[in-house]
């Protein structure tokens, strides 16, 4: 269980024009908006964050890292110095296009980098940042109508996710970060024969992200076998609090 020696419950720090944003079903535009990124980072790592999953959301449609500026703060306020003082696990999505580009990131001080469009069209990029730093690559399987979906969910791949996910598995990755388009930000729950059906199909750790709506769906991602769970929505709107949704995973 690379990175996740528990279940982890991650907030999400999906960053928009600079500021923290959450999308309704992936749609652009949809946003609502929850002011400064470092803010947001430190009152999850003050409310028990182990990690955070950050996200360029302009960099996922564009195609190119656009908020950078405030990823970086993110990284330096909150992240690892270098006197080896350890800070919260941080991944970061969005705009990452390249090999290069990945390790630079890696080597400034993020964990893990998260590829959708990249490793779709591209897979031997897995492989590539794989070498240098070992099970560092998260590949993000975004599914929309059971299908994969790229390029900030607008672009069908016509590949299966469970079977993507054994494919990503073979070059390396790390984890595989899987989000069900469909529910995402809508508070309506979860699809869970869904995220168990990409579980089943590989033996690398799965962070599941989309729909979360209450803590007894932070539970059945757990016992569906789920590493960890991306949570955005949920926790800006106060439905449950980071320690309510970790307490009644370990308990389960």
């Amino acid at each position: 269980m690379s990175g996740f020696p528990s279940f982890e419950v991650i907030p999400a720090v999906d960053v928009q024009d600079g500021e923290v944003v959450q999308l309704v079903g992936g749609e652009r535009g949809t946003g609502k908006r929850y002011g400064d990124p470092v803010e947001a980072a430190e009152r999850w790592i003050e409310a028990g964050a182990e990690t955070l999953h950050l996200v360029d959301l302009d960099g996922a449609f564009e195609g190119e890292r656009v908020n950078a500026g405030a990823i970086e703060a993110v990284v330096e306020a909150v992240g690892g110095d270098d006197e080896g003082e350890d800070g919260v696990g941080l991944q970061l999505g969005g705009g990452i296009r390249g090999a290069e580009g990945a390790r630079d990131l890696l080597d400034l001080g993020l964990d893990r980098v998260i590829l959708g469009t990249a490793a779709v069209e591209t897979p031997e990029i897995v492989a590539e940042i794989d070498e240098t730093h070992p099970g560092s690559v998260v590949v993000s399987l975004d599914a929309k109508d059971g299908e994969v979906v790229v390029s900030g969910w607008t672009e069908g791949t016509g590949l299966d996710p469970a079977e993507a996910a054994a494919r990503y598995e073979e070059l390396g990755a790390g984890a595989i970060l899987f989000t069900n388009v469909d529910v995402e930000g809508q508070l309506e729950g979860i699809d869970r024969e869904a995220v168990a059906s990409v579980v089943d199909a590989v033996d690398i750790p799965v962070i599941a992200s989309g729909g979360v709506a209450s803590v007894d769906d932070v539970v059945a991602l757990k016992e569906g076998g789920a590493a960890a769970v991306v949570v955005g929505t949920a926790l800006y709107e106060g439905e449950f609090t980071l320690r309510e949704a970790q307490d009644a995973a370990d308990g389960a």
